[in-house]
């Protein structure tokens, strides 16, 4: 019997349906759910039934409306710009007057934090084992994807239910939930990422997740360069997650264009698997860059190779307000 979305309070949009090739299963939108009793839970349909995992209770988008966030963090409640809230709903809760901080975007580019109440320089939330560290940064950000947990917790269930040993390379790394997640789970894993300051925030995550003493290499690196030399080394990998930026730059100044350099990136990673993989996790947050085509194109670099299964969709966040889904990402997956 499925399980009603009710069942957790979570309320699965079907933003887009895909299929899974080699399993001929239709699947669709996964979402980082929310519950009753301010509990969280993280849903997602596949082969017709619900697949949950309750652990978000430290984070809540509250209400969206006239692009616009209202999210609580924690105890801290911000408010950040989201070009794809286009609609202009009243903003009745209360919570909308009584945030810390909106950042303001500026109509020349860039934006600043308006602080209205005090926030902190840094404070923690958690999300299962895991304690993550935030503060208030430019380009609105605060060192989280919350939506990113259905990946985490995919990227667990599968380390530790392999029944063997599991090294995971996690590119482009950010403030470290993903490197952790998988260490969490028993994996050795390398991170690497081209900003020095992102690769001490993710050690900082590591001791504050009681997990500093896990088998992990913390690497400041370009993200092609490192894998062309890991070719070059013999060196493989049971897993890759890979959750590259639309644009950036290198330490070394080296210009990344997602669209003009994903499949080189992704073609190198290839013969740096293990002969028997067990999973390729792609992220992208690109608006023009469909679930679809990432699927399509983890399918031809890998499923040809390895066969397995690949599947793909958009990930999102409920909305406490009116019990619908933000879509927030896509997200493209191998598996054995």
């Amino acid at each position: 019997m499925r399980e009603s979305p009710e069942d957790c309070g979570a309320f699965p949009l079907k933003v887009r349906t895909y299929r899974d090739r080699a399993a001929g299963e239709g699947s669709a939108v996964r979402t980082a759910g929310q519950g009753r009793n301010r509990r969280r839970c993280l849903s997602f349909w596949k082969g017709g039934k619900t697949v949950r995992a309750a652990q978000w209770q430290d984070y809540e988008l509250i209400d969206t409306s006239g692009g616009e966030r209202l999210e609580r963090w924690g105890e801290i409640l911000l408010v950040r710009p989201d070009p794809q809230i286009i609609w202009e709903t009243p903003k009745t809760d209360p919570r909308w007057r009584q945030a810390h901080a909106r950042y303001r975007r500026s109509s020349t580019g860039g934006g600043a934090w308006e602080e209205w109440r005090r926030v902190p320089p840094m404070w923690k939330i958690h999300y299962g084992e895991l304690t993550l560290q935030l503060k208030t940064m430019g380009f609105k950000h605060t060192g989280v994807f919350p939506e990113q947990a259905v990946n985490w917790d995919f990227a667990m269930d599968k380390i530790r239910a392999a029944g063997r040993p599991v090294k995971v390379l996690n590119l482009f790394g950010y403030t470290g939930a993903a490197t952790l997640a998988c260490a969490a789970a028993g994996a050795s894993v390398c991170h690497v990422d081209a900003s020095r300051g992102m690769v001490s925030w993710a050690r900082e995550n590591a001791a504050a997740s009681s997990l500093a003493d896990r088998p992990v290499r913390w690497l400041v690196d370009d993200c092609m360069k490192f894998v062309q030399r890991e070719q070059r080394r013999g060196n493989t990998y049971d897993a890759i997650i890979m959750d590259p930026p639309s644009y950036g730059r290198g330490p070394g100044g080296e210009v990344w264009k997602l669209e003009e350099q994903l499949y080189s990136l992704v073609s190198q990673c290839v013969p740096i698997l293990s002969e028997r993989p067990l999973f390729f996790l792609l992220n992208s947050y690109t608006t023009g860059l469909s679930p679809a085509v990432m699927e399509y194109l983890l399918g031809v670099l890998l499923g040809k190779k390895f066969g397995g299964r690949v599947s793909s969709g958009e990930i999102g966040l409920p909305v406490t307000a009116t019990g619908l889904v933000l879509p927030c990402g896509s997200t493209a997956i191998w598996q054995e």
